[in-house]
């Protein structure tokens, strides 16, 4: 019996970390993993408009990656998880699209978001505190991870 591909959002830094230094290997052996169907990408306007003022290499790779992806819905619902987020102090104001990056993945189903984003979206304690307001709000847990923590490596 086949297994469904875990449906991933991946926020804009995963796309600018294919060319980062530190971050390169783990964002394209992540993108490798979109391509190679055992992953399944879910990414968003909001990345789409964080991308456009990015260099020319990281619009096109979005550009090339976004053929395979399923592009979730700024809704109403996404907008007032956001801001729930944003009521409980996971996030101050300033950073509410990193919050609107976690609604959006876990109103559209994701399972995961992938971030480089260390300080607002893949810290302990922010996704603790992510998940206890998508409790609140009657949604399902997300798991938030760097793509090192979810990529295929061999054995």
């Amino acid at each position: 019996m086949a297994t469904q591909p875990v449906r991933v959002y991946a926020d804009t830094s995963v796309f600018g970390g294919a060319f980062d230094e530190e971050f390169h290997e783990a964002s394209r052996a992540f993108l490798a993993d979109v391509r190679a169907g055992r992953l399944r990408l879910v990414t968003s306007p909001l990345v789409e408009e964080e991308i456009a003022a990015a260099p020319a290499k990281v619009r096109r790779l979005f550009s090339e990656t976004l053929v395979v992806a399923e592009v979730a819905v700024v809704d109403e619902n996404a907008l007032r998880l956001r801001d729930a987020y944003l009521h409980r102090g996971v996030v101050g104001p300033r950073w509410a699209a990193d919050a609107l990056h976690v609604a959006l993945a876990t109103v559209s189903g994701a399972s995961v978001v992938v971030s480089w984003n260390f300080a607002h979206i893949v810290h302990f304690d922010k996704i603790a505190m992510y998940n206890a307001v998508n409790a609140e709000q009657g949604h399902g847990v997300i798991a938030i991870h760097s793509p090192r923590e979810v990529i295929a490596y061999e054995d």
